[in-house]
């Protein structure tokens, strides 16, 4: 029973860091598309979307443990509005749910729960792709500057110029 209950523990911790990505990812979305970037602003909602996905099959598994799913957030929303910055933010969430679901793996085995130890292993591997995502970004702001935010505003303004509406 306290393997269980370790279990459960973990994977509400994930469910609490997962619906902060959530929460985080979509105030990006909401910001960026007000910017007029639509790429980065769609990047964004995937990821949140994505992340739901992850609360919901971590969901799954607590109530398959017999767990009550706790919906709470680990953290607030941090208002930012400068593009870097956010894209930043984004990078380091990732790379923390990594390093926590990596260690929460191992506890998990280490106890004997190798169904939830590929839960999370899972995620790992879903999490190190939007981490790869932000740093791909990251590093073309660096490399493009201020022209590669110009950019996704020009396509923005050929799309609405066009009679189209800008990327969901």
């Amino acid at each position: 029973m306290l393997k269980r209950e370790k279990s459960i523990e973990l994977l509400n911790k994930a469910v609490a860091d997962e619906m902060t990505a959530v929460n985080q990812y979509m105030y990006f979305h909401f910001r960026l598309d007000d910017m007029g970037y639509d790429l980065l602003s769609s990047l964004f909602k995937r990821t949140a979307i994505t992340e739901m996905m992850h609360v919901e099959r971590l969901a799954e598994r607590i109530l398959f443990l017999k767990g009550e799913v706790e919906m709470k957030c680990s953290g607030p929303v941090e208002k930012i509005h400068d593009v870097k910055a956010m894209l930043e933010k984004a990078a380091q969430m990732e790379t923390g749910s990594v390093d926590d679901y990596n260690a929460w793996a191992n506890e998990c085995a280490q106890h004997a729960d190798s169904a939830t130890k590929k839960v999370f292993e899972g995620l790992v591997i879903e999490e190190e792709g939007h981490l790869d995502q932000f740093e791909t970004e990251i590093e073309n702001m660096e490399n493009f500057g201020a022209n590669y935010l110009a950019l996704q505003s020009i396509e923005r303004s050929k799309i609405i110029s066009a009679g189209g509406t800008p990327a969901e």
